[in-house]
Formats: structure tokens, C-alpha cells, sequence
């Protein structure tokens, strides 16, 4: 493949002799298959999980030959109305590593010149980004950071679940990255019921990119059974195990779940109703959640603004067009829905 041709990204990368590697790192951190990816780049696909209108991914290229260290870029593309691609954006990133790599063979430049002032590169927030190299890690089959064997200590309950604070966020990140192994899932089986809100909190929101196996998702399930049951609920908490419990492999866990957020005194509140279409948003799918999902979002206290941010958002995910506008044209939706609904198609025209 000659590199005075724009091409697709992913091949370009791979023209390199580099193994490419690219994870979402919008909605979840979850892997993205080369040919997806590439159907993607070529507009043949939407992007999966689009937010706020890009494309928000992560690129680990290794190339053995040079370093035993993986070559990282963190990328936000814009889409068009239908999740594509807006493909002059990726043919100016290209151009600008193809005008790098010449002025370097001449002695010009230096390599990182090519991201500087680059509208389409961005940092991800510490969070993603320790829950992204723990991912990483195990699917290059490297070990954990070092503060893996301090978290294994911790979820085990021996220096006592009080003494969360000298947990590192990225050794929480490689616990959750590692939750297939039969011996993490069971340690931590065992420790969400003891767990303090903020380790949980933690934990959950690293869980949110994993899918989980029943008995972690039961778990999980009985402690928000018990935060909802609670004299005074932590919202916070309710959340975190709400998106905790997104990627659960049990489709029926999930819709209790979802059942259980619907049914409590909170499903107005905001932020609960951001994990759902946030972290969720598939459960919308389903027939019947459309519509409960909006009816709580049109009778949320947080008002127009935050209905046209969450339905907007939802709109652009594959998949959920359909059953979302057709809870809001229901002949029996409420005069809140409607209204709602209306006063976000006024300020669109």
C-alpha cells in the first residue's frame, strides 16, 4: 500500500507492520474488531456506541520489532446524523502523520508534531484511562500494575474494609479487567456485600466495561436491593450498581434491574436516569422500557434541558430510534411525555 494514498486508518497503522488494537472508549471500554472498525472507517457501519455525536477511541499499536511498549493514541472523531464517519476528519489526521513522516525522513520535524493543536486527539479522564491499560494489559498478556496484588488484598477483606483509601483506582481497574478469572469473580462475590460506598463505587464503575457472570451479577443485585431498601438510599451507590450491572450476561438480571430502578421513588432522579442511557441504554430496546424510561425522564425534576440531552444522545445509538419514538408518539404516553417531547422539537427547528 503506497502512503501518498489516503486510505482507511486502521490500514494505514497496519502498513506499518504494527499490530493495531482499537477499544471504545466512549459509552464502555470495550474491544472493537479490526473488521468492524474498518467497516466503520469505510461508512459502511455507524459507530457502536457513539456519544455526543463522535467517535471516542483508543489505538495501541505494538510493533516488536522497535519497542516491547505499545504506541498509544487517543482519538475523537465526529459522525454524521447517522453515526458514519465524517471521513474528511480521518484523511486530515492522516495527512498530517504522512506530512510528519516526510519532514522527518528529511530531519525536520519530530514524530509528536503530528498531535500537537490536533483537534481530533484527546485525553481521557484518569478513570478510562486506568480502566483502558488495565484491558490492555490482559489482552496483550502482560501482568497487572503493581497495585493489582495490594486490590487482590483489599476485595479479600484482610487489612478490613475501612482501609479503602490506600487502594489504587488503577488496581481496581486490573481486578475488573481480570473478572472472568474464577478466582477474582469469587473474591469479589464475596466482598460486595462489605464493601463501603466509595470502593464500591470504584469497583462498579470498572465493572460497567466487563461482562459479568451470574453469581457477581446476584451480587450485585442483592446489594442494590438493599441500597434501594435503605432509610436513607445513596444515590451515588444506587448508580454506580446500576451501571455496575449494564454488561451482566443475564438478560433477565438486567431487566430486574432495570424493573427495580423504574419501581423505586428515584427514577426521576438525574443521575440514575444518565447511568440507564449512558451505560444501559440496550435495556431500551426491549418493549415497554422505551417508554418508562422516558415517562421518568419527562416527570424528572431536572427539566427540558436534561430530556433533550439524554433523549438526543439516545436517538443516535443503532438500534433505538424506533422503539424511543414510538413511546413518545403512544397514543397513551402522558401529557408530560408529550409536551416534553414537543417544547425538544421546537428548539430543534
Amino acid at each position: 500500500m503506497e502512503r501518498n494514498q489516503v486510505t482507511t486508518l486502521i490500514e494505514f497503522l497496519q502498513d506499518t507492520g504494527a499490530g493495531v488494537r482499537v477499544y471504545d472508549l466512549g459509552r464502555r471500554v470495550v474491544r472493537i474488531s479490526r473488521d468492524k472498525f474498518l467497516k466503520f472507517e469505510k461508512t459502511q457501519l455507524p459507530y457502536p456506541q457513539p456519544l455526543q455525536n463522535h467517535a471516542w477511541f483508543g489505538l495501541s499499536m505494538l510493533d516488536q520489532s522497535v519497542s516491547d511498549e505499545p504506541v498509544i493514541w487517543f482519538l475523537r472523531m465526529p459522525l454524521d446524523e447517522q453515526g458514519k464517519l465524517l471521513q474528511s476528519s480521518r484523511d486530515y489526521f492522516i495527512h498530517r502523520l504522512l506530512e510528519v513522516a516526510v519532514e522527518k525522513q528529511a530531519g525536520k520535524q519530530s514524530e509528536v508534531d503530528a498531535f500537537k493543536d490536533n483537534p481530533y486527539v484527546f485525553k481521557p479522564k484518569e478513570d478510562r484511562m486506568a480502566v483502558f491499560h488495565a484491558k490492555l494489559a490482559r489482552d496483550l498478556g502482560r501482568p497487572p500494575s503493581r497495585f493489582y496484588a495490594h486490590s487482590l488484598d483489599y476485595f479479600s477483606g484482610n487489612p478490613g474494609w475501612d482501609q479503602w483509601s490506600f487502594v489504587g483506582y488503577q488496581g481496581i481497574a486490573d481486578i475488573a479487567a481480570r473478572v472472568g478469572e474464577t478466582a477474582v469473580n469469587e473474591l469479589l462475590v464475596q466482598a460486595v456485600p462489605m464493601l463501603p460506598r466509595e470502593p464500591l463505587t470504584a469497583l462498579c464503575h470498572c465493572l460497567e466495561n466487563e461482562p459479568l457472570a451470574l453469581p457477581l451479577s446476584q451480587a450485585l443485585m442483592n446489594r442494590l436491593n438493599t441500597e434501594l431498601s435503605a432509610t436513607e438510599p445513596d444515590i451515588p451507590v444506587i448508580t454506580a450498581l446500576v451501571r455496575g450491572l449494564s454488561l451482566s450476561i443475564s438478560a433477565a438480571t438486567r431487566n430486574r434491574m432495570f424493573a427495580l430502578a423504574m419501581d423505586s421513588p428515584y427514577a426521576t432522579h438525574i443521575e440514575l436516569l444518565a447511568a440507564i442511557s449512558g451505560r444501559a441504554w440496550e435495556l431500551l430496546q426491549q418493549p415497554g422500557h422505551a417508554g418508562r424510561y422516558l415517562e421518568a425522564l419527562a416527570h424528572s425534576p431536572a427539566g427540558q434541558s436534561a430530556f433533550n440531552h439524554c433523549l438526543g444522545d439516545l436517538l443516535a445509538m443503532p438500534g433505538l430510534r424506533t422503539p424511543l419514538l414510538q413511546a413518545v408518539r403512544d397514543p397513551a404516553r402522558s401529557d408530560e411525555l408529550a409536551a416534553a417531547f414537543g417544547a425538544m422539537m421546537r428548539q430543534l427547528t
